[in-house]
């Protein structure tokens, strides 16, 4: 069998020429982002200036539960499942844009009997064919390379939507858990201030009955009482919602955890530390995953400019066949007689297509300004949140003290208006509003403790908090 020589130098040549290929379209750069230098909230002086521990941010609040809560999540729940199934499908994807690189070899073989008409000339026969065909595209104008390149930064922007769901998934815990406890805490004082009432409510039935109050009080005291009793309800509703949340996020069934959480000794978490460093906005281009996937699918939409421009020029093409062809079969089947093949570059460049290719590169050039709008926006919003999260945890802080003393003065108040009706010094309106105010503080109190604590778990996935960046590779 005898192969052309000029056709083999042809396709040695069109190979070299592969390694000497330019990419057509934009190269990706990445957008230079403005940020401020300093946050402004720092000044409120509830924050310190360094390098916030965010890896593990949850532990700042000393709960055991929590910290229990938040490892189960880890590796039950459900969407962080789904985000792992999607970076998995992401590099598949990856993999089949890499698979352009390389010929498609495909191998066939056919068995078929033969009989013609008589006015054919009556021929019988059997006709036997095995072979390999190839088709090769030599990548001249990068297409495949930017495919490659789009796929890439689509599987990095997959990672990131895994660690972004990671960070919200921790920080919904984190809240749910403290939402579990806040209502339990104002469940135990709306139900403390029941039994005082009830208390409050016996007595004035017992000076009625002695003739030193008048009905009013009684009916007072009971509309009083069933005030409060009124309020519970509702709060603990509020807690089988938050518990049966809690425990989706942990990937269990809902009420998986209310004996475990109900057992418990409620207590509000709170930060055991000092200030919390608050790190710089800059930072955030690196912590915040929302931030780094926008920035990923920015540059798998750049990229897909250039595959698509390499439409716009022709396409080289390695096609050939070897193939054994026999009829009858028999011993000779292998003979080189039998060999046949066809090779040669085939070059096809698509002149006219109606602006279809050029409408295409517009359309996916709108889509890459439209990308790097979202990416602007993501930190625009990011530095929203950060701000926001800071302020709130901040006037929170100044509110929780006022509310303390509130709460004081108004237990201070029962006690002392008790005495004076009890000595028959002042009506029972004022024990009234004294009994109502006292626990309206109580409940505004716990629920600002809670807040506080919100407002720092809001902080934190402000922050981006609930991973570590890699380290970053050196710029050469």
């Amino acid at each position: 069998m005898k192969i052309r020589i000029p056709l083999l130098l042809l396709a040695g040549s069109c190979i070299v020429l592969l390694n000497g290929c330019i990419s057509v379209g934009p190269d990706y750069e990445v957008p230079e982002t403005p940020m401020p230098d300093a946050w402004h909230e720092a000044v409120q002086g509830e924050f310190k200036s360094g390098d916030p521990d965010l890896q593990t941010w949850w532990t700042v609040f000393g709960d055991e539960t929590l910290n229990g809560l938040i490892t189960k999540a880890s590796t039950n729940n459900l969407n962080l499942k789904t985000a792992a199934a999607r970076i998995e499908q992401a590099a598949a994807l990856r993999g089949v844009s890499a698979s352009q690189y390389w010929p498609d070899i495909v191998a066939d073989a056919s068995a078929s009997a033969i009989k013609t008409s008589p006015v054919q000339g009556s021929i019988e026969d059997e006709f036997y064919q095995a072979g390999l065909s190839m088709a090769w595209e030599l990548d001249l104008w990068g297409r495949i390379r930017r495919s490659v390149e789009s796929a890439d930064a689509s599987l990095q922007a997959s990672v990131e939507n895994y660690r972004d769901i990671l960070v919200v998934l921790y920080a919904d815990i984190a809240r749910n858990y403290i939402d579990v406890r806040t209502l339990q805490e104002r469940i135990i004082l709306a139900e403390d201030n029941l039994e005082a009432q009830i208390k409050t409510m016996e007595l004035t039935e017992n000076r009625f009955n002695s003739g030193l109050v008048p009905r009013l009080d009684v009916s007072q005291s009971k509309l009083n009482r069933s005030r409060t009793e009124s309020q519970i309800p509702p709060l603990k509703q509020s807690l089988i919602v938050a518990i049966n949340r809690l425990s989706v996020l942990t990937g269990d069934m809902p009420y998986a955890l209310l004996q475990e959480l109900e057992t418990q000794q409620p207590t509000i978490p709170a930060c055991t530390g000092a200030q919390i460093a608050r790190g710089l906005p800059a930072d955030l281009l690196r912590q915040r995953p929302d931030i780094r996937r926008a920035e990923r699918e920015l540059a798998s939409q750049n990229a897909r400019i250039g595959a698509t421009k390499a439409d716009l020029y022709p396409t080289l093409t390695l096609p050939g066949t070897l193939a054994i062809q026999s009829l009858g079969g028999g011993g000779d089947f292998l003979s080189s007689d039998n060999v046949t093949y066809g090779f040669g570059p085939q070059l096809r460049w698509n002149i006219f297509n109606g602006k279809r290719i050029r409408s295409q590169i517009a359309a996916e050039e709108a889509g890459t300004q439209a990308a790097l709008h979202i990416y602007e926006q993501t930190v625009l919003l990011a530095l929203e949140e950060v701000e926001g999260s800071m302020a709130a945890y901040a006037n929170e802080q100044d509110r929780v003290k006022s509310l303390k003393t509130a709460a004081e003065a108004a237990q201070t108040s029962v006690d002392l208006v008790m005495e004076l009706y009890k000595s028959g010094l002042t009506d029972f309106q004022n024990v009234l509003n004294m009994e109502q105010a006292l626990l309206e503080q109580q409940d505004a109190l716990a629920t600002s403790h809670g807040l506080i604590s919100l407002d720092l778990v809001g902080i934190y996935k402000a922050l981006g908090g609930g991973w570590t960046p890699p380290e970053e590779e050196p710029e050469e």
